[in-house]
């Protein structure tokens, strides 16, 4: 990569940056009602735009759209324009940015950590898995919002209470498409947010095993390294030992003659 597409490449990574932390402020300051809520409106819609332009772009010019879905998910989710809370989810790309640049090794901050949580995200599946679940809540959510005659934020409030079988009773289908939506979404969705939540407790199970099996191993190998230290020390200590009693009987035949 030549030095003027380097250059374009961070302007643009800067550029994004700058509007998600910018999205991610707007819906705090719309969340706790702070400042006048028609212009955070229209700064999020106008955020929503660009941000979906340009995923757009991507998806367009990507070699991979297979691997560019399923990388961007959280992109996706972030367009979503049901309600400025999923712009958070924007937040993703920072992330993937930071890799792309390789900040945390820049900083010396890379580590066990960054690499368990690389594996976490996609190893386990659970990339895929929370993205078809976010899915299926927000088809339910849109669906229900058309045949029940409710608004999206009511309607997303309902799928997510339901998926995660909370089920408040404040929101209920009357229609019988609304119906079948719910049961379609009692089966699909609860079942992939068991396998999300199942894969994170089979992740964090494995990981404590694993640093179980390797403690017993770390600790023989600390022992043998110090006794190691231990040895080497001794034979200098009995080399030092016996320089000094040559050096002493020298002195003694010098002082004889």
């Amino acid at each position: 990569m030549g030095k003027r597409q380097q250059s374009l490449v961070v302007g643009y990574h800067l550029a994004v940056t700058i509007l998600t932390l910018l999205s991610v402020g707007n819906v705090i300051l719309m969340t706790f009602h702070i400042g006048d809520w028609q212009v955070e409106r229209v700064v999020a819609n106008s955020l929503l735009a660009v941000f979906a332009i340009d995923y757009l772009v991507r998806f367009v010019t990507a070699h991979d759209r297979k691997m560019f879905l399923i990388h961007s998910a959280f992109d996706l989710i972030g367009i979503i324009p049901m309600h400025p809370i999923f712009a958070l989810f924007r937040l993703g790309r920072l992330a993937r940015m930071i890799q792309y640049h390789h900040l945390f090794w820049r900083l010396g901050l890379d580590g066990k950590w960054s690499h368990d949580f690389h594996r976490f995200v996609y190893s386990t599946g659970f990339i895929y898995l929370f993205s078809i679940s976010i899915a299926i809540i927000v088809l339910s959510a849109l669906l229900f919002s058309v045949f029940e005659h409710q608004s999206l934020s009511n309607s997303l409030w309902w799928a997510i209470t339901t998926a995660t079988t909370v089920g408040y009773g404040d929101e209920t289908p009357h229609t019988p498409v609304g119906k079948i939506i719910a049961a379609a979404l009692m089966f699909g969705g609860i079942g992939f947010i068991g396998l999300l939540t199942s894969t994170i407790t089979d992740f964090f199970t494995t990981q404590t095993s694993e640093n179980d099996r390797l403690k017993p191993a770390d600790s023989q190998a600390d022992i043998q390294l110090l006794l190691a230290k231990i040895e080497t020390l001794t034979q200098k200590v009995d080399a030092l030992q016996t320089e000094v009693k040559r050096s002493e009987r020298r002195q003694r035949s010098k002082n004889q003659h």
